[in-house]
């Protein structure tokens, strides 16, 4: 493939690997604090998660120039095939290398994490496929879930429950159910990420037949959806600290953080605004996520010095 830097740095959408990276560092933080900690598990699962959420971010390229909803009126960052810079082909290979690089990355999480737990490893994979397929059934086949409002289900589930509690198991090999807060907090957070996305397109994905939530219900209820989302997840984080975190007094420096998801849900309700202006909150929210977890890591191993 013609090798055009700049556009293929721009196709990959740098801005959104912090968000993916939230998960990984959470799920392995919560299983240090539990006495269970290993690097090859951190190093491996930040890897595949990264090749996930570039496979993610191409192949959305991809399905959205197939089905035209990137088109002229879409207010986001200009896409390279719609520019004529990235040819359809071109990214189709990209997906197909990436989606090899995903695989190969999660083989070897699972052989560095799973020893001799042949059941263990096995439903691992199992997961590691539906995750790629479902990276690529985004926008791109016949019925694609994203077309359908089901994105937002898709990016829970996989950036909070599998993301951030798949992460914990491979570093403890067992399973406690209070992580499930705080998996739940980064899988909401980037549910608003996608949401907040969905909202800038609402006219573009509307004359393309793109069925996103925010279509479907209207710009105003988008936004007390969105504003739910951020309500719940940061619900779901404090009865986590409440709860589970009584005598780890550090994890409260990650309420620090708390001020840009107030702005955030603030500027969605601001209905006058041109929709592009959307477009730098996708950054903040991604990066509060992120700075979320950090100040919680942060926090917690200050300490335990």
């Amino acid at each position: 493939m013609a090798l055009n830097i700049k556009a293929w740095i721009i196709s990959l959408r740098l801005r959104t690997l912090p968000l993916a990276l939230s998960t990984v560092f959470m799920g392995s933080i919560l299983a240090a604090g539990a006495g269970c900690f290993e690097w090859g598990v951190l190093i491996w699962a930040s890897l595949t998660t990264l090749f996930l959420q570039i496979l993610s971010n191409l192949a959305n390229d991809y399905g959205d120039a197939l089905s035209g909803a990137d088109n002229e009126e879409r207010q986001g960052p200009r896409r390279m095939i719609q520019s004529g810079v990235i040819t359809l082909k071109q990214m189709k290979k990209a997906v197909i290398i990436t989606a090899t690089l995903a695989l190969i990355s999660g083989i070897v999480l699972i052989l560095v994490s799973l020893k001799g737990r042949q059941l263990a490893a096995f439903a691992f994979f199992v997961m590691g496929l539906f995750a790629i397929a479902a990276a690529i059934r985004y926008t791109v086949g016949r019925n694609p879930y994203g077309y359908r409002g089901f994105g937002d289900f898709y990016v829970f589930l996989f950036f909070g429950l599998m993301g951030v509690g798949g992460t914990f198991f491979l570093h403890a090999g067992t399973w406690e159910w209070p992580v499930l807060l705080p998996a739940s907090a980064v899988g909401l957070f980037s549910a608003g990420v996608l949401n907040l996305n969905n909202i800038r397109d609402i006219e573009s994905d509307k004359k393309s037949g793109k069925k996103t939530l925010p279509v479907m219900m209207g710009r105003k209820p988008a936004a007390f959806y969105h504003l739910a989302l951020l309500v719940m997840g940061w619900g779901a984080f404090l009865l986590w600290l409440i709860i589970f975190q009584d005598d780890n007094v550090g994890a409260w420096l990650s309420l620090i953080v708390l001020p840009v998801f107030v702005l955030n849900a603030i500027s969605v309700f601001r209905f006058r605004a041109p929709l592009s202006e959307l477009d730098s909150q996708l950054r903040n929210l991604s990066l509060g996520t992120l700075f979320l977890v950090i100040l919680y890591v942060t926090g917690s191993l200050f300490v335990v010095c």
